[in-house]
């Protein structure tokens, strides 16, 4: 492969970025904005910087809809810190959070809420394999908890909630690092929306978390300064240095996401992304054999598996050879695994498509 030609990068996280917004990133890389510094070099205080904070922040608020009874906040430690961040804020000797299993990434979010409180399993398909997302008649929670926490899309098992819980006065938080802006979401029926920005909203590096102001309010005030929410959002994510070339890329990459139409025009173009690599398995008679249940698919991670190892082995191998990146499963699964995320072009998938079909003609 030439050096110049882009990857079919598939990878699961970190993940493709808009090619236009990498070369903008490219051209003010050494001097931003006539300033003779690159982001990275200025002020979390400058002008210039703050400007690229608020105008994340304020596209971020239009195009999911975002009401102003809610902070959007730019943290850090990954959505693996929020796993121990939302007990520590939310869940009191007296209450219990719920968790509803649908993947490693719950089951690690349950881990760590047992580490501070009474955490109990609300619903889970572990038993089918994480398969399935779990029907909502089957969720049990009481109207005294903490909060319910889910897991909006499972990477390693290639699953998605098409709806969520209604769970009322409960506070709603989900983990939506793998397919926050691939559609649009009422965030009304979130408490919490936490989200790593290494999969469709920038580079590695930036949390983003958009959190019910009175949630802010009532959380536990005595526990570290830097895990309270209210220290973040007193101060719009600038108590102290954020990762400023981070929030710059995501607001780059949240401009591009407007220029598409928004996230009406995203979902649909996800959809026929995801359709095209999902046709080839239901088509294939057995060769190609998807993990999760068609009504539980995710557009974000189609998992599937071939006949045996050896085949699997071979498969990867040449796909590589062809240009195809990151389209092995996750380790402690194995298999395949195609992440179509919003970055990912058409072109990208239409090739895996004709890949696929070729590879089952040379060894059916």
């Amino acid at each position: 492969m030439s050096t110049n030609k882009r990857a079919y990068n598939f990878n699961a996280g970190p993940s493709a970025l808009p090619l236009e917004v990498l070369e903008k990133a490219q051209q003010e890389l050494v001097n931003y904005n006539g300033s003779g510094m690159s982001i990275m070099e200025m002020s979390h205080r400058s002008k210039d910087y703050d400007e690229v904070h608020n105008n994340a922040i304020n596209r971020l608020k239009k195009l999911l809809s975002i009401p102003d009874n809610y902070e959007i906040l730019f943290l850090q430690g990954g959505a693996s810190l929020q796993f121990s961040m939302i007990p520590m804020n939310f869940l009191t000797k007296d209450k219990t959070a719920s968790y509803i299993l649908t993947g490693s990434w719950s089951e690690k979010a349950l881990k760590e809420a047992t580490l501070f409180g009474n955490a109990v399993v609300a619903s889970s398909t572990k038993d089918n394999e994480y398969r399935n997302i779990p029907s909502i008649e089957d969720i049990q929670f009481n109207a005294s908890d903490a909060y319910v926490h889910l897991t909006s899309n499972n990477t390693i098992y290639g699953t998605q909630w098409k709806e969520f819980p209604n769970t009322g006065d409960v506070p709603l938080i989900a983990d939506m690092s793998s397919d926050i802006l691939s559609r649009p979401i009422d965030v009304n029926q979130f408490g919490i929306i936490y989200a790593g920005a290494q999969k469709n909203l920038g580079p590695s590096g930036v949390t983003v978390v958009i959190i019910r102001k009175d949630l802010i309010e009532q959380a536990n005030s005595e526990i570290p300064t830097m895990l309270k929410y209210k220290t973040h959002a007193d101060k719009n994510s600038l108590y102290n240095t954020p990762p400023t070339f981070g929030v710059y890329m995501l607001g780059e990459v949240l401009n591009w996401v407007e220029n598409q139409g928004g996230l009406e025009t995203i979902q649909k173009r996800n959809e026929e992304k995801a359709k095209y690599i999902y046709d080839v398995i239901d088509e294939s008679n057995g060769f190609y054999k998807g993990h999760a249940e068609p009504n539980s698919r995710s557009l974000m991670n189609i998992t599937f598996r071939l006949a045996d190892e050896e085949l699997e082995k071979q498969f990867l191998a040449d796909a590589k050879a062809a240009g195809f990146v990151g389209l092995n499963g996750h380790r402690s699964v194995g298999g395949c695994r195609a992440s179509t995320y919003n970055a990912v072009p058409i072109e990208a998938c239409i090739a895996l498509r004709d890949f696929m079909y070729e590879f089952q003609k040379k060894h059916q």
